[in-house]
This record gives C-alpha cells, sequence and structure tokens, in this order.
C-alpha cells in the first residue's frame, strides 16, 4: 500500500526491506530520524554510538561478520569517520556496508556547508543521492547490491530537504540475503603498506567498472522534453531554442527544475554522483547549444563536465555563473535563473521578523553561562544546543569550531597564553559531546598539565538533535538498561585530582566554583549537572509570577535571555505556559519581584 513517507523514514525502510541487520550512528540532522526509523523494525539491531568513526568501525565489523550493515550521520560527521573510511575503500567488504551522509545546505542545524560528494571522489567510493523520498527506499536497497558486486562501501548521500520533506513511497517486502561467511585473508584487511599498495589498482578499476555500470543501470536517466512549445523565457534568457537547452541535475535540484520547467526540456537526471557517467554525458550533450548544470553547494557536476571538453564542441555550460554556490536552492531561485518571471503572490509581500535562536525557558545552561558573562571570562565553546550560550544577552561564548575542540582549544590558549590566559578562560562541552570527542582533549590537558578549567554542561541527554541517549545517560536507544560512564571517575582516571559538581540553577554557587577552580595552579573539570527541562521525567515547579509592586522595571530579569520573561507596560511579565518555575531568575531580582 503506497504510504506519505518522509525522507529518513522511507531510507529506513529501505534498509529493512534490503536485509539489512545492524545500524550504529551518531545522532545529527539531518540524519537522526534514518537511524531512529530503523530502531522500528525489530529485524534490524540499532545504536548510537559515541561517535562517527566508532560506528563505522562497528558496522564494517557487522559487515565482516557476513551481515549487512549501516551507519549514519551528518555531513561534518563524516569527517570524524574519514579515518577509517578511506581505508575501508581499500579494504572493501564482506557483506554490504552502506554509509549514510546528509548534507544541510543553507546551514539549518550546521557549521559549515561542506559538500560530501568530496568524500566520494577523494575516498575512490560510490555515492548515490536520491531525490525524493522514493528513491530514498529505492537506492537504499540498491546501495547494498552495488556494495556487494564490486566489493565496496557505498555513500548514500541525502541532504536536510529530501530527508525531511515527504513524498509517495510504496513499501516492499524484506529480504535477506544469504550470511556470507567469513574467510581470513589478510592481504585484504590488513592494510599493512605492503598490502595496501597491491589494493589500490583494485580501487582504481572498481571505480571504472561502477561507472560503466551506471551507464546502463538506469540509476542515471535522461527524461526527453515533451515536444510541446513553451518555455519562451528559457530561450529568450539562453538565446536559442528549447531543442538546444539541456539540463544535467540531482537530488533536490531535480524537484526544483521540474516545478519550474516541467516536462519542456531535456533533462540528465543523476542518482549516482560519483563516479560520474562521462560517455552518458558527452551522448547527452551532443547537438545541444547550452548545457544547464543545476548542483546545490560546489560545482562538482559542473566541473566534471568541463573536464569533458564539451565546450571544444560547441556547448556552453552554465552553472555557478547563474546560480549561488553557498545556501540552498529555491523554485523562485531557479525561476529566475531560468529566465521565468515569477507570479505575483509567490514573493511576501513585507519581511518577516526572524525568530532568534534561544535557549528553551529552564534550559540547565542558563545559569553557568550568565555566572561565566558575569566573571567576564573568555570561554571555548562546543557543538551542541549550548552553543547559544554566545547569543545575546548572554554573549557567553567566544570561539566554537567542531566537536571536542573546545577543551583541546582552551589547552592551546593556556600553553601559549600562561598565566595571563589561564586565571580568565574556560572551556565548555555537554555530555554527549564530551563522550564523542571531548575525552582526549580532557586527556591532553591532564597529560601535558595545562592549568586549565573546564566544563562539561551535563544536561543527561543529546538535545541538539533531538533527545537522543548516549553513553553518560545509562540508556541505549531503546530507552533500556545500558551501561553507564561515571565522569566524575572517568575524570579522576584521566589524571584530574579536581572534580566539581554543581547545580546551574544555583548562580551564586556557579561563580563561586568557577572562581575557586580559576585560582588554582592545576587542571580541574567542574561539572554543571542538570536534566534538560524538556526532558518529560523532569517535574518542574510551579510557574513564577511578578508582583507589580514590587517591580522596579530594572530589567535585570531580561539579562538571562530566557523566552519566558518579557517586559509589558514597563513591568517585567512572566509567560505561565512557558515558565518551568527553575527560580534562576528570582536570583537577579534584588527587590523580591519575582
Amino acid at each position: 500500500m503506497r504510504q506519505l513517507m518522509l525522507g529518513n523514514a522511507a531510507a529506513a525502510r529501505g534498509l529493512f526491506e534490503a536485509g539489512c541487520e545492524l545500524v550504529s550512528s551518531y545522532p545529527g540532522t539531518p540524519s537522526t530520524e534514518i537511524t531512529e526509523e530503523a530502531a522500528k523494525f525489530k529485524e534490524i539491531y540499532c545504536e548510537w554510538a559515541p561517535n562517527e568513526k566508532v560506528a563505522l568501525e562497528t558496522a564494517f565489523g557487522a559487515c565482516l561478520a557476513g551481515r549487512r550493515s549501516f551507519c549514519g550521520m551528518k555531513h561534518v560527521g563524516l569527517n570524524v569517520a574519514a579515518d577509517p573510511l578511506f581505508t575501508m575503500s581499500y579494504t572493501g567488504v564482506n557483506a554490504g556496508l552502506v554509509v549514510g551522509v546528509a548534507d544541510d545546505p543553507g546551514m539549518h542545524s550546521s557549521q559549515n556547508e561542506q559538500d560530501s560528494r568530496h568524500h566520494a571522489i577523494a575516498a575512490k567510493l560510490p555515492m548515490l543521492e536520491p531525490s525524493d523520498s522514493a528513491e530514498a527506499r529505492d537506492f537504499a536497497r540498491l546501495a547494498f547490491e552495488i556494495s556487494e558486486r564490486f566489493d565496496t562501501p557505498v555513500l548514500y548521500k541525502m541532504c536536510t530537504r529530501v530527508a525531511h520533506s515527504q513524498s509517495v513511497v510504496e513499501p516492499g517486502n524484506r529480504s535477506v540475503p544469504e550470511h556470507k561467511a567469513y574467510k581470513k585473508d589478510i592481504s585484504k584487511y590488513v592494510m599493512a603498506p605492503a598490502n595496501a599498495i597491491r589494493r589500490h589498482p583494485f580501487v582504481e578499476q572498481r571505480m571504472k567498472d561502477i561507472e560503466a555500470w551506471s551507464e546502463t543501470s538506469g540509476i542515471n536517466r535522461v527524461e526527453e522534453a515533451d515536444g510541446h512549445s513553451g518555455c519562451a523565457f528559457l530561450e529568450k534568457k539562453f538565446g536559442t531554442t528549447r531543442d538546444k537547452i539541456a539540463i544535467i541535475t540531482s537530488s533536490t535540484s531535480y524537484q526544483y527544475v521540474k516545478e519550474v520547467l516541467g516536462d519542456s526540456v531535456r533533462i540528465l537526471k543523476l542518482g549516482m554522483v560519483n563516479p560520474l557517467p562521462a560517455d552518458m554525458i558527452r551522448r547527452f550533450a551532443a547537438g545541444m547549444e547550452q548545457l544547464l548544470v543545476v548542483e546545490e553547494l560546489d560545482p562538482v557536476i559542473e566541473g566534471f563536465c568541463r573536464s569533458l571538453g564539451l565546450e571544444k564542441d560547441g556547448v556552453v555550460i552554465h552553472g555557478k555563473d547563474m546560480l549561488p554556490v553557498c545556501g540552498e536552492f529555491s523554485q523562485n531561485m531557479l525561476a529566475a535563473a531560468f529566465g521565468r518571471e515569477v507570479p505575483q503572490g509567490t514573493k511576501l509581500a513585507a519581511s518577516i521578523p526572524v525568530r532568534p535562536p534561544i535557549m528553551c525557558a529552564g534550559c540547565p545552561h542558563r545559569g553557568m553561562f550568565y555566572a561565566l558573562n558575569k566573571l567576564k571570562v573568555t570561554v571555548f565553546g562546543d557543538i551542541g544546543c549550548y552553543t547559544l550560550g554566545s547569543v545575546a544577552p548572554l554573549s557567553a561564548m567566544d570561539v566554537t569550531l567542531c566537536m571536542g575542540a573546545s577543551f583541546s582549544g582552551l589547552h592551546g590558549w593556556n600553553k601559549a597564553g600562561g598565566a595571563e590566559n589561564e586565571k580568565k578562560s574556560v572551556a565548555v562541552i555537554g555530555d554527549s559531546t564530551f563522550m564523542h570527542s571531548g575525552m582526549t582533549g580532557l586527556a591532553t590537558i591532564a597529560y601535558n598539565q595545562s592549568n586549565s578549567t573546564v566544563i562539561v554542561l551535563d544536561n543527561s541527554i543529546t538535545g541538539m538533535t533531538g533527545h537522543q541517549q548516549n553513553p553518560t545517560t545509562g540508556k541505549n536507544l531503546y530507552g533500556d538498561p545500558a551501561g553507564r560512564v561515571d565522569l566524575e571517575a572517568l575524570a579522576r582516571a584521566m589524571g584530574i585530582r579536581r572534580v566539581r559538581v554543581v547545580d546551574p540553577y544555583d548562580i551564586a554557587a556557579c561563580e563561586s566554583v568557577v572562581r575557586e577552580e580559576l585560582a588554582v595552579e592545576e587542571p580541574s573539570l567542574i561539572i554543571s549537572r542538570r536534566p534538560c527541562a524538556l526532558l518529560k521525567e523532569v517535574k518542574h515547579n510551579p510557574p513564577l509570577t511578578v508582583d507589580a509592586a514590587k517591580c522596579r522595571s530594572c530589567r535585570m530579569c531580561m539579562k538571562i535571555g530566557c523566552p519566558a520573561i518579557a517586559m509589558k507596560d514597563g513591568k517585567a511579565k512572566i509567560d505561565p505556559t512557558l515558565c518551568v518555575g527553575c527560580g534562576v531568575c528570582s536570583q537577579m531580582c534584588a527587590f523580591g519581584a519575582l
């Protein structure tokens, strides 16, 4: 029965139908729901790993054991997994191994806008790119077939719009292939230099074989124009007739092209974006005068088309000369690029005020960030919902680079700057991010003995991506009891003698503990511990109210940036539908009005 299905849910459905038996991932928007949806199938073992590298290595071990496996992450997570990924290209696989990566054009929830196709090219691995939910399901199944046919991991690339939009899918049945027995093969799986050097030619030939397969497999398809007249705007824009214009595109860009142009122009729709089909592109471009390449982010397809020498044959190639290299595309953007006038009513007549990003009411990080702001310390931040501590009015963060960089960044800052930096600088990191890649930063602080004060913002969950468990919570992906990492014991085992725990709802205590630890002459760890206010098991106090007679309109309560507090008619006002009764704001009021 046909179903309307989220792209990530369709991807999970494809894993299920393909007989995938293990999924190990690290949550990262927009990829997270693939693993969460896969976990709904009892036939698939699913888990959250501490980071993407561990997740991919786990999936690799499962594929060696003869079970089809999958590993999911967002685009920056692929950087973390790149070390095993590049060498897995040499070893190949036993059972099928698919690596899901979700790019984030427009950076809706990411610190950069990198294009994961470069990883596929550099690692010499095939990459599939679905354009809707139906293809998300189909390509997930196909990826395992390609993996086993060509002895290769397969990259499976989503993007925010495909991952988080819905379209129609026709589910199929699950089919588990016969488990492949593991056969010891040192020359294949032990990548010492003498073995690796013999595997490299295999990788090069494999890419040629996959390209040849893609030419006729149907993964890339030509859609001919409908033969009817139309698209005068396109002919005017590019100075030629419609039958001399062709478009190459993929992913969500394909959907935008179809919405703007319909079936009026020839289209080469790519489903495999590495390796690209050279002969197919040459045949497609033959006799054309204008070739329009429509792709988000970097000009990967465009650059490849130019490398084929098509322009020597009189084909004019357009790409980033008409469309931006930054951000997401849209139907209106493509319409304008193609010379089509955007109809009235499709653009907003007035600009809508932007809702500024802000930490939730009752967020346990707010009190600690207020204390850090008050102390005027330099704060090395990290990746998580607590990155919002950089936003006004708290503005309590100076640097955010990547997962786990805060502790090691502070270490370098203090080693270079000495006492001048040590006494007025800290680093913050979340509990999940600490487990992801913060432990090594703490290890270098302990081992190399920098006088660094670091803070773990422990909210008992992975908050940024929607409340996934992590190794510190004592629960696994399914919410069942699991092994729990004791942060205090771990820090001491790593050589940190000074470990303090503080409640971030107590601003005075936060300020006092930070002052004390900055004053000592050794590394120290502060654990700011209170569960996320949005966790369903957290019980809240009644909402606070404002005694208008006592309120002096000093606006001190506004300095913590809580969305539950506003000024109305010159007095503070608390929204009872948002307030969780944390009491942080009442500590700001010298007049007892809260």
